[in-house]
């Protein structure tokens, strides 16, 4: 370990934390490195930093306290290193493990695609975590927001952020369109259109069931009932699909005292409401119409049938699978209707990448929106939290913008410490600052009688509240 990362010491007055056997040894004043941000990331950080700092003191009476470490990453690196994402600031990261960002510029006309994904793939960080849940006074477009408490768990590494591209019309896209057309497709009807653009969509076996297996475990972790693997495996089938196949098979072999899956839960709930049923008769029940399919299909869902009862019947049978996390699937598109008309069904959402990225901001506009949007990059031994909107430069410096998304980050980072005591009292005197409508313009705006605050008046009244 260094003794400074860009020329900026390491401080002197903490510890780094330590990971092994899969397990995050903490210090009482442990090192954690951070990204300002570029744009409005300036103001946010130093309102957030005061909340932290506060709460920490609060909870633990000085027993504890965060040492932290700024590392440079963005433009305020490049203006001192030339560099967007200097190899010291990376390895900072990873000697110290456990940081947190505020929004970064994405270069434009040259360096990285994006420092959130380099960051993301240098340090294998597979989970992006978004939890969405409402804070109540937040002004929201839908008419019961609080309904809506979901954490979302999003593959961070493969799908579109592999980054594997072609732009149309250059040599390497002629080439690739090339081998597929007359190669790959070589006697079919299929074929790519010569002045397309393309890109690769790879979904592994071993990205998906890790990721798969990171939301199962939280499930259980945190008493949550559902994880719903969300996929559009009804047109992709082996990336799309392959995730909920993959998906499910984590939870049936890894899981399999703690889960039970759809399909499962409806075998043994029919026959709980009717003992005699036989197997062909409830293959009849979970596939309706199967008297009009090919007969080795209703073969199939009659062996089905017959195996889960073989399986699980005497441990999960009896109506014991009610008290199982249930592991089901939603296609992508239909999840959008499902978290509006009936929210309260789901509660851990698993899911590849592109998918996940939608439903995550989808999700954050019920309950307020980015500006108080939390979200972790977590891998083996190393996590990156961070705010999830972007950096408004419009609005940098002038103390307007909602800080929340930045603290709601810290108090993943404190669970993820396990600062408990910490993240509920940030938690707790945000909401009650919210409920005295003293709040940044772009949650005034939306609300009737609110006082708009500044940023750093927000963390003020933040840190009075708890």
């Amino acid at each position: 370990m260094q003794t400074s990362y860009n020329g900026i010491p390491v401080p002197a007055n903490g510890q780094a934390i330590e990971y092994n056997n899969g397990k995050f040894k903490v210090p009482d004043h442990p090192i954690i490195p951070f990204i300002e941000g570029d744009g409005t990331g300036r103001d946010i950080w130093k309102a957030s930093q005061r909340v932290f700092d506060a709460a920490v003191a609060k909870a633990y009476g000085g027993k504890r306290s965060v040492a932290w470490y700024e590392v440079l990453a963005g433009e305020k690196a490049y203006r001192q290193t030339k560099n967007w994402l200097p190899d010291d600031t990376v390895k900072a990261t990873v000697d110290f493990r456990v940081s947190i960002k505020g929004p970064l510029t994405t270069p434009v006309g040259g360096g990285i695609r994006s420092l959130n994904v380099a960051l993301r793939q240098l340090m294998d960080l597979y989970q992006c975590v978004r939890p969405v849940k409402y804070y109540a006074g937040v002004p929201s477009p839908v008419k019961a927001p609080e309904k809506l408490n979901v954490v979302i768990f999003r593959e961070n590494t493969e799908d579109i952020y592999a980054g594997i591209e072609f732009r149309q019309g250059t040599p390497e896209a002629d080439k690739f369109i090339a081998f597929v057309n007359d190669d790959m497709l070589k006697g079919t009807k299929k074929k790519i259109r010569l002045d397309s653009g393309v890109g690769v969509k790879p979904i592994s076996i071993t990205g998906s069931k890790r990721l798969v297996r990171a939301a199962i475990q939280y499930a259980l972790d945190n008493k949550r009932k559902t994880v719903t693997l969300v996929h559009k495996g009804n047109i992709q089938k082996f990336t799309e699909g392959a995730f909920r196949e993959w998906g499910y098979e984590v939870a049936s072999q890894e899981f399999r005292e703690q889960t039970v899956t759809e399909r499962e839960s409806w075998i043994l709930g029919n026959i709980e409401a009717n003992p005699k049923l036989t197997a062909e008769e409830n293959a009849a029940l979970i596939e309706p119409g199967i008297e009009f399919a090919a007969k080795e299909f209703g073969e199939e869902v009659i062996a089905e049938v017959k195996q889960v009862i073989a399986s699980i019947g005497s441990s999960h049978g009896g109506g014991k699978w009610k008290s199982k996390i249930l592991v089901n699937d939603r296609i992508a598109d239909s999840i959008f209707q499902q978290i509006i008309l009936r929210p309260e069904d789901y509660s851990v959402l698993a899911t590849t990448n592109l998918n996940g990225d939608y439903i995550s901001d989808a999700a954050a506009a019920q309950v307020g929106g980015l500006g108080i949007a939390p979200g972790g990059n977590i891998g083996d031994g190393y996590a990156v939290f961070e705010a999830t909107h972007g950096t408004a430069p419009k609005y940098a410096d002038k103390d307007v913008i909602n800080p929340g998304s930045v603290i709601l980050s810290g108090v993943m980072l404190f669970d993820f410490l396990g600062w408990t005591e910490a993240a509920r009292l940030i938690e707790s005197s945000m909401e009650k600052t919210i409920g005295q409508k003293f709040v940044t313009y772009d949650f005034e705006r939306g609300m009737q009688g609110a006082t708009k605050a500044k940023t750093s008046e927000f963390a003020t009244r933040m840190i009075e509240n708890m």
